[in-house]
């Protein structure tokens, strides 16, 4: 299910891989992430209480850069919500982490582990 051949260059050749399908850690979500474009894309495919205002098939647009401590960091456009984040995703041999930030400010870290 990885779509590595697909992913931007940069990222290929800094060896981060955040393609996949994830479980979020509150147990309310499973997102495919996946190259959209010269960017990459995070989409609902399941969501557990659409209370908050998540559905299936909302898309998070992250346009990320490998930094030198191998994270990716860059900006997250959420178009149903209109905002942009501040965003750092972390590839961990057990998962990965997300953190995003409005106005580096207000942050959230997520943690994400692979789906079976």
């Amino acid at each position: 299910m990885l779509l590595a051949a697909a992913l931007p260059l940069p990222l290929l050749a800094n060896g981060v891989d955040p393609s996949g399908v994830w479980l979020r850690d509150d147990g309310n979500a499973r997102v495919r992430i996946a190259p959209c474009g010269g960017d990459i894309c995070a989409t609902n495919l399941w969501i557990k209480d659409t209370s908050g205002g998540e559905e299936v098939g909302d898309k998070l647009v992250m346009t990320l850069k490998p930094e030198a401590d191998g994270t990716l960091s860059g900006t997250a456009f959420d178009a149903k919500r209109d905002r942009r984040y501040g965003m750092t995703l972390t590839v961990k041999p057990d998962g990965l982490s997300t953190r995003g930030c409005i106005a580096r400010v207000l942050c959230k870290t997520v943690n994400w582990t692979p789906a079976q």
